[in-house]
């Protein structure tokens, strides 16, 4: 059983504080990390152990970060920074909130027809980007396409992306993921921007089917079937997907290069088409028919076609017809017959065809005004031109007007009887005219997370646009909506809605050196909760001496302040300064932490003059720092001289103190 990572709460590289791991990929680990410098969120792609000492997985991990840090688009993932660092290579990249479209594919299933297109469109924008800077990224799959809440596409991870056509083998294997792979990629074959065309294809058939179009129990049969089976349209397992989207899946699912799109703007423009319910472009269906007929396919009915065409279609039997081999001779001259005879006879044949051919006529007229014609076609035309068509046949047009959300306003949805179906002149045709998109309820979702909130919107045809809020509300979760739930809209209508950020951050109030009653007071009264942690200081007791946050730092309304509360001075022993000259003893004291007040005494031996005679507190008792100790110092006096007189009067020596000084 692994034991817990090192990395978190650690600071890599001198910058990165390591947060959480995000996940493990083939060759790197991916960690959410801060940067210090620069004060942001960042994803740490580090390349494991196993394959910082292998070159070739060094240098795919060093391409990478060259191909996108050339890359600035709003649907490609930004990288930050490179470099090598304690035993490894890594990379700072954008960090995106939320979740990989294959981790949205495996929570809810088939995506809604008009998320996928859009989804599609944008992970094409992104590979046509860079296209046309000369990358293919050959690595495209669900699990490489971050979608943010607000339903922002990103293409990620160019790990073994090159510059411009290559080999897809490195040291004989097939690089890339089985389920995704372009056929010339399963063969090793050259690779260019079709292959990730081909790739974008499948992506599409999983977002609109929920599976892939090819599986198997290993890669090398999925890679067979790239290279052979043809696909099922993605209607056969979804009815309610449209045509022309089966025809674009088809299309970019082609076997060979040359017939897919040649091109992501291409592809784009077919799918922007779909959207608006209209018909793909007619190379569009024409490939798609080529590709459902097997054309392209790797089978052995390859090579008797081949056959068959050089043998001919009648199966190599020569023709029967041999070269002339003679021709006719007159051995008499021909006789010349009058000219007239055979004028009359030209004009008598000329005159009966002249009235046969207006009988003929007549006739025909008559048979045409009465016999069926063919109704045309007129789907996806519009409204007008569609009534003027079907008068044209001779029928008449009856209109049925109804929202629809595939086919524009003004067009005709669909027809009834069928094209091509015979009828008699006169007879009607019915015509269902779109009126616009339907109108929907839009769906309650306050309170819910900001994924599922426009995932829930998406899916009702609206879309959502999110504006970030500050709010109590817990991060990520939507505070409000506009319109209302319940509210009946046009499909397509904007539906706003307010996301939490969290509480506005406001600046903390400095009480340092302020008494903890004060200062919680004035913190609670601002809107932030106290904690309290007491601390040994020579500040007086129940003083502030620290705050984390500091003083006018920004912080959310309702978070913690912690302040750290002195204890008090801690008391100490007084020192022994007793026989200690006057300023030994001061310097002692001192050092100590008190006070000196000196006071003078009096006396007769000269070796103890400024000698410390005694001290109050006692040496040894217990006091706080900065308490006053009383040092009572010597002060010689040379006796007084007197005579042999005899004297009544007796003499007196004063020993009260003539000097005090204090020494703080």
């Amino acid at each position: 059983m692994p034991g817990p990572d090192t990395l978190i709460d650690q600071v890599f590289d001198g910058r990165y504080k390591v947060v959480r791991k995000l996940g493990t990929g083939g060759m790197a680990n991916v960690y959410l990390a801060e940067d210090q410098e620069l004060g942001r969120r960042v994803a740490i792609k580090m390349l494991d152990d196993r394959h910082a000492q292998d070159e070739q997985f060094v240098e795919r991990f060093r391409r990478e970060a060259k191909n996108v840090a050339g890359l600035s688009h709003p649907n490609v993932v930004s990288i930050y920074d490179r470099g090598q660092a304690e035993g490894t290579y890594y990379i700072a990249m954008e960090y995106l909130e939320g979740r990989t479209l294959k981790e949205l594919l495996v929570a809810r299933g088939p995506t809604p027809i008009p998320v996928a297109i859009d989804y599609a469109r944008q992970i094409l924008a992104a590979l046509g980007f860079a296209h046309r800077n000369g990358v293919v990224h050959r690595d495209i799959k669900p699990h490489n396409v971050a979608v943010a809440p607000d339903g922002r596409v990103k293409v990620m991870d160019f790990g073994i992306a090159r510059a411009g056509a290559s080999q897809m083998t490195e040291t004989g294997s097939i690089i890339g993921t089985a389920q995704y792979l372009s056929p010339e990629q399963a063969k090793g074959a050259p690779v260019g921007p079709a292959s990730d065309i081909y790739s974008v294809g499948i992506v599409l058939y999983e977002m609109l089917t929920g599976s892939v179009p090819f599986t198997g129990d290993t890669p090398l049969e999925i890679a067979m079937k790239h290279l052979s089976t043809t696909p099922e349209p993605p209607s056969e397992k979804r009815p309610d997907v449209p045509h022309e989207l089966d025809s674009i899946v088809l299309r970019a699912l082609a076997k060979s290069p040359e017939d897919r799109y040649q091109s992501a703007e291409e592809m784009d423009a077919d799918l922007a088409r779909a959207a608006r319910g209209q018909a793909v472009a007619p190379e569009t269906e024409e490939a798609a028919t080529q590709v459902l007929r097997g054309a392209g396919a790797t089978t052995t009915m390859s090579s008797a076609r081949t056959e068959v065409l050089r043998r001919g279609t009648s199966g190599g039997t020569a023709p029967p017809y041999g070269p002339r081999t003679g021709y006719y001779e007159y051995d008499e001259p021909i006789r010349r017959r009058s000219f007239w005879p055979w004028l009359l006879a030209v004009l008598l044949v000329a005159a009966a065809a002249a009235g046969g051919w207006y009988v003929y006529t007549k006739v025909q007229d008559q048979l045409a005004a009465n016999k069926p014609v063919p109704v045309p076609f007129v789907e996806g035309t519009k409204e007008a031109l569609a009534v003027t068509n079907i008068r044209n046949a001779g029928l008449r047009p009856v209109i049925v007007r109804r929202p629809d959300d595939k086919v524009a306003e003004t067009y005709v949805v669909s027809q009834d009887p069928s094209a091509g179906t015979r009828t008699d002149k006169d007879n009607p045709v019915r015509i269902v005219v779109s009126t616009g998109l339907p109108k929907v309820n839009v769906p309650g979702v306050v309170g819910q997370p900001a994924t599922d909130a426009v995932a829930a919107i998406t899916e009702r045809g609206l879309k959502a646009s999110v504006h970030d809020v500050n709010s109590d509300k817990e991060t990520g979760t939507v505070t409000g909506q506009d319109p209302a739930p319940g509210t009946k809209v046009t499909k397509g209508t904007k539906v706003r809605i307010n996301v939490s950020q969290g509480p506005k951050p406001i600046a903390v109030p400095p009480v340092v050196g302020v008494p903890y009653e004060q200062a919680a007071g004035e913190l609670q009264g601002a809107g932030f909760a106290v904690a309290r942690t007491n601390v040994d200081s020579n500040e007086p007791k129940g003083t502030v001496v620290q705050q984390s946050p500091d003083a006018n730092n920004l912080a959310p309304k309702g978070s913690t302040v912690t302040l750290s509360v002195s204890k008090g001075p801690a008391e100490s022993a007084i020192p022994d300064v007793s026989s200690f000259s006057r300023s030994d003893a001061i310097a002692t004291l001192r050092n100590s932490g008190f006070k000196a007040i000196v006071e003078s005494s009096d006396v007769a031996d000269p070796l103890l003059d400024g000698i410390v005679l005694f001290q109050s507190p006692g040496a040894g008792t217990s006091a706080l720092p900065g308490t006053t100790v009383t040092i009572t110092v010597g002060h010689y006096v040379a006796p007084v001289t007197t005579d042999t007189t005899t004297s009544t009067e007796p003499v007196t020596t004063d020993t009260t103190a003539t000097d005090t000084t204090t020494f703080p």
